[in-house]
């Protein structure tokens, strides 16, 4: 499935393939995001909920998980 997929991930990370991070792509419409360390494991959702799931973390709604 992931094969013709191009991941994107930030530019935070640097070029060293040590460092891990998220990646992001997008396929069918979907967006999929993976960790680098764990490519085979790919969560989906969509623009929307990833919307919602970002503004979330920006308000701090999930800062009692930490």
């Amino acid at each position: 499935m992931t094969d013709h997929i191009i991941w994107q991930k930030s530019s935070f990370s640097g070029p060293d393939d040590n460092q891990h991070c998220v990646e992001l792509a997008v396929a069918d419409g979907q967006i999929l995001l993976r960790e680098s360390d764990d490519p085979d494991t790919i969560v989906t959702t969509n623009r929307d909920k990833l919307r919602a799931f970002l503004l979330g973390v920006k308000a701090g709604e999930f800062d009692h998980l930490i």
